[in-house]
């Protein structure tokens, strides 16, 4: 976790001066380095250089909100691309409070409406009948189940983040300070996005009610709770498929 390809400074130094780098136990599918304290290098182990590339137009176009600011065009290490981003502040939290919820919520809010209508060119993660294939992957009876009892009818309504855990954002004494990880950034459903937060995000109805009320989203708590539970269906599947733990996110969505 954090480090999958280990780069040693000569490989760097074409690119910059280097006085310190650090592996970093961060990111799931990708290797992640702190340089000189101050730079975070991102080594795409998985995504190809068109999917980078969407990502550079992602962060120009969200300039104005807390995201990310790249330090570097594309690098090219190990024949994979890299990029470096300015560090940023803060740390992720354990649990969140409700103004951070909010707080979260204003930002997906701003977010969607840099979003809206726009196209990317990733693959769209989400769609049921993608998801239903990764259901026969697993074999798992239980993933099937929940898929037939889920009716949702999924919107194109512009690029959502998709992967908004807690650990993808940052805070400094109450602030949001940034929202990374858009590596895979797609097309889809506004309202899918705001649940990935609420799974990841809130425990209870007050906490669901108060990301809703922060988005401006009238959809109603049943209603969404809908879509959180298609949310932790995607994410037990792609974890299930990945060999990694998924029984945290499964008893949430019960």
């Amino acid at each position: 976790m954090g480090v999958k390809t280990v780069i040693g400074r000569d490989e760097l130094t074409p690119f910059l001066d280097i006085r310190t780098l650090r592996a970093t136990d961060h990111g799931v599918r990708d290797t992640v380095y702190i340089v000189n304290d101050t730079l975070v290098l991102k080594l795409f182990e998985e995504s190809d250089l068109s999917t980078v590339r969407e990502e550079l137009r992602l962060l120009e176009r969200c300039a104005s909100l807390p995201v990310p600011k790249t330090a570097s065009d594309i690098l090219t290490i190990r024949e994979k691309p890299a990029l470096l981003y300015h560090k940023c502040s803060g740390a992720n939290l354990q649990n969140a409070t409700l103004e951070e919820i909010r707080q979260i919520g204003a930002f997906l809010k701003g977010f969607h409406s840099l979003t809206q209508g726009e196209k990317s060119t990733n693959k769209r993660l989400f769609e049921n009948n993608r998801l239903y294939a990764l259901i026969e992957q697993t074999g798992h009876r239980p993933f099937y189940e929940l898929f037939e009892r889920l009716a949702l009818t999924l919107q194109n309504d512009g690029i959502i983040h998709g992967d908004l855990f807690l650990d993808n954002a940052s805070f400094s004494e109450g602030k949001l300070t940034c929202v990374y990880d858009l590596s895979e950034a797609c097309n889809g459903d506004f309202l899918l996005d705001l649940a990935v937060v609420a799974l990841s995000w809130c425990g209870n109805d007050e906490e669901r009610a108060a990301l809703l009320e922060s988005y401006g989203h009238p959809v109603t708590l049943e209603a969404f709770r809908e879509y959180i539970r298609y949310a932790g269906l995607y994410y037990s599947v792609t974890r299930f498929l990945a060999g990694r733990n998924f029984d945290n996110l499964w008893e949430k969505i019960q």
